[in-house]
């Protein structure tokens, strides 16, 4: 489909000639065009996602950074108190 570019954006002109061109009525083509462009408004990007990514990778780190140094906390405090 020609309407949806990689940019992200979408030219809803483009994918209404195309739906006239497949035998659609211009009104109907350009309402579902425009139905298209309205749905799209919360789509995320790859930029997005890679975002969120890099951000849960390193909370996640983090956090398992921090329960081994509680496990290791916790074996050393078990091995004093063995006789």
């Amino acid at each position: 489909m020609v309407g949806a570019m990689a940019t992200g954006t979408f030219d809803t002109l483009a994918v209404a000639r195309e739906l006239t061109d497949a035998g659609m009525d211009r009104r109907q083509a350009e309402a579902v065009a425009a139905a298209i462009r309205a749905g799209q408004g919360d789509l995320a990007t790859k930029a997005d996602l890679a975002t969120l990514e890099a951000r849960l990778e390193a909370r996640l780190t983090w956090r398992i950074v921090l329960i081994a140094g509680a496990q290791a906390g916790l074996i050393v405090a078990l091995l004093k108190l063995l006789p």
